[in-house]
C-alpha cells in the first residue's frame, strides 16, 4: 500500500486539497471565523480555531487538508483513525465556510479523498460518522453516495451533551458506483 499523506496537492475542478501547514492559519481562521455556528459539531467549537489548528498540525496520526476554491482558503477535512493493515480509514472534520454549500465544493473534496483513498492508497473501507443530531451533515453523506450503516449511542461526551453518532461508509465495491456518480455532480457544477 502507497501513503496515505500524498506528496502533491489533490487537484480538481471545483477545489483543490492541500495538506495543512502553519502557512494557511490566517487564511483557515478567516474562512472559519466566518461564521463561527458552523462549526457546532466539529472539535473547534470546543478547541477554539488555534487549539483545532494547532491539533491539526500536531497530529502525525491523521492527514489534514485544507480546501482551497479560486487559490482561496474555505475549509478543511482530514482522514483519519487510519488502519493500513485493514485498509479503512475514516475522512472527517469537514467544514466549508457557508458560501460553499451547493457549489459542489464538497462533493468534489469528498470524491477527490475517496478516489485517492481507493485508488492510489488502495482501501478496502471509508468510513463517515457524524454527530446524529446533523441533519444536514447526513444527508450530504447519503448524497455522496455513503451507506448508513447505524447509530452508536452515546459515543462521545461534549462540553454540553452526549453524542450519538451516525455512522456511513463506502466499500472498495461501492466505489465504480459512486465514483461515476460524484463525477456527474461535479461536473454539473463545475460547468
Amino acid at each position: 500500500m502507497s501513503e496515505l499523506r500524498p506528496s502533491e496537492p489533490i487537484v480538481g475542478r471545483i477545489v483543490t486539497l492541500e495538506p495543512i501547514a502553519e502557512a494557511h492559519r490566517d487564511g483557515l481562521r478567516e474562512a472559519a471565523e466566518r461564521e463561527p455556528q458552523i462549526h457546532r459539531f466539529t472539535n473547534m467549537y470546543t478547541l477554539g480555531f488555534d487549539g483545532w489548528f494547532d491539533q491539526a498540525l500536531a497530529n502525525d496520526s491523521e492527514v489534514p487538508f485544507v480546501v482551497h476554491v479560486d487559490g482561496r482558503p474555505v475549509g478543511s477535512t482530514r482522514y483519519l483513525n487510519i488502519e493500513p493493515a485493514h485498509r479503512r480509514t475514516e475522512i472527517g472534520w469537514t467544514w466549508l465556510e457557508r458560501a460553499q454549500w451547493g457549489t459542489g465544493a464538497n462533493v468534489e473534496t469528498k470524491y477527490l479523498l475517496l478516489r485517492h483513498a481507493f485508488e492510489d492508497w488502495g482501501a478496502m473501507r471509508v468510513e463517515f460518522k457524524t454527530d446524529a443530531r446533523n441533519l444536514r451533515v447526513r444527508g450530504a453523506l447519503l448524497g455522496v453516495g455513503a451507506t448508513f450503516e447505524g447509530i452508536f449511542r452515546k459515543h462521545m461526551i461534549l462540553p454540553d451533551s452526549i453524542r450519538d453518532s451516525a455512522w456511513y461508509a463506502i466499500v472498495d465495491d461501492d466505489w465504480p458506483r459512486v465514483k461515476a456518480m460524484l463525477e456527474e455532480k461535479v461536473a454539473r457544477h463545475a460547468g
